[in-house]
Parts: structure tokens; sequence; C-alpha cells
């Protein structure tokens, strides 16, 4: 066990992580994970923790937070009637496919290709974040038939890989088809919960090699940094439900895509240049 002075400055950062990412999740709707992800496996690192499935673990555990915040921000967004249940409903097998297909993907991926890929994707995210138009369109409602069969499963298949919820993806899925914004990042929050909780279940049943590996595991959940960073995200996730109900968070939105990119950028120098 690591000394408790060192693990005192982790648990300070990670409650100011868990706060941040709380009220990122409910004001932009992009989630915590691509916060979570990065920050846990600096802080894992840090501590001198080298378990060939660090970036599994990191990934485990920000989906473990991603159920409880997803489910609190989309009962907030409900009470304010922007939820989308229609979506949910015909995008939600699809979506919990393709989150299972990924938590069974990651077994058999090493730690240097999940940092590769959530490099790849997130520096997109931040991209698109940052230089995005509100008036793209590609349909005027969201698709159905062949087109969601392929897409629902890719949006969870992905999202797992990267340790996030629906709404990297899928806020701007639906704002590409016409659904507005704040109802985009309302559903989003469900697309959250069921990415999330299934793959979540998968990891907790995946055992972890000791050697290197954190303490307090369930699986490849770290329940150390889960309990710690939940217990921030619960709190602020409803402030930024409230913050993005009465501003306008476009300019939030470029600062955020280039925090997005500098952490994506970080990941990749791990990958390719440890």
């Amino acid at each position: 066990m690591p000394d408790f002075t060192n693990i005192l400055p982790m648990l300070v950062l990670l409650l100011a992580i868990g706060a941040f990412a709380g009220v990122v999740a409910g004001l932009l709707g992009v989630g915590g994970g691509i916060i979570l992800v990065p920050a846990f496996y600096f802080a894992f690192s840090s501590l001198g923790y080298d378990s060939p499935q660090l970036m599994q673990i990191c990934l485990a555990t920000s989906l473990a937070t991603i159920v409880f915040t997803s489910i609190r921000s989309v009962l907030s967004h409900n009470k304010k009637g922007a939820v989308d249940w229609d979506i949910l409903k015909r995008w939600g097998p699809g979506i919990a496919l393709g989150a299972l297909v990924g938590m069974l993907a990651t077994k058999g991926l090493r730690s240097t290709f999940l940092m590769g890929t959530f490099g790849f994707i997130g520096l997109g995210i931040g991209l698109y974040l940052a230089f995005g138009r509100s008036h793209w369109r590609l349909g005027a409602r969201m698709p159905g038939g062949l087109a969601r069969m392929v897409v629902s499963p890719l949006l969870g298949f992905l999202s797992v890989l990267m340790g996030i919820g629906g709404g990297s993806f899928g806020v701007p899925l639906m704002s590409l088809y016409s659904v507005p914004i704040h109802r985009a990042v309302a559903t989003a929050a469900g697309f959250g919960v069921i990415i999330a909780l299934p793959a979540v279940v998968g990891f907790m049943l995946t055992g972890t090699p000791p050697e290197g590996r954190p303490p307090m595991m369930l699986g490849q959940v770290n329940l150390a940094a889960f309990l710690v960073v939940i217990s921030m995200t619960l709190m602020t996730a409803p402030l930024g439900v409230r913050l993005a109900h009465r501003m306008d968070p476009k300019p939030l939105k470029r600062v955020f895509a280039v925090f997005i990119m500098i952490m994506a950028l970080n990941m990749l120098r791990k990958a390719f240049l440890g």
C-alpha cells in the first residue's frame, strides 16, 4: 500500500475532478468519462500502479461512475420534460448490445491500444466541439431501419472502448438529425445509463491479475476511485443541468474542446512514446 501522504493529494485531485466532471456532464452533455479516464490513469500511474490492464481498470471505473451520474442527470432533465423517451426506446437495444460487445472486446486489447483509441477519438470529439456548427444537418429526424441497426451498436461499442457515456457521440448525432440541443443533451444522459450499466456488470465479473493493480478492486472496477468521484458527481450533475437551461454553453464548449484535445494528445503521447 502506498504511503497515505502520497494518496491524500490524489484523493483531493479526484474530488476536484469528480466535481468538475459532474458539472460538465449536466451542462454540455459530453459525459464525465472523457475527463475521468485520463484522470484515473494519471492518478493510478502516479501512485505506482502498473497493471497491464490499467487502462481497462480506468474504463471500467469511469463507466461505473457514469451509471449513477447519468441516472441523476436524466431524472433532473426529465423533471423539465426534456428527455425524448421515444428515441431512448428505439435506440436503446442496439446501444446496449454494442456496449456489451465493447466490454468483451477490451479483454483482448492491450492498454496501449486502448490509450491510442481514446486519444484519436477524443481528438475528434474535441475538434467537433470546437468547430462544429449548430446548423449542420444530416436529416430532419433520427434515422431508423438499417441505419439505426448499424449506428446504435457502434455508438455503444465506441463509448465503452473510451469509458464514456453516450453524450460525446449522442449529442452531436441527435443535433445532426434536428433534435433540439437541450433535448439532445437530456436524451444523451439516458444513452449513458444504457451504455454503462451492462458494461459495468460485465467488468465487475471480469477478474484482474493481482500484479500492479490498485487496492479495493471489484472485478475491473476500482471501488476507492469510484466512491471518491461519485460522491462529487452526484452532487454537481444537477448543477450542470440547471446551468444548461439558463445559459449559452457555446463559449464553454470551445474552452472545453481545447481541454479535451490536450488530454487526447497526451494520451496519444503515452500510447506511442511511453
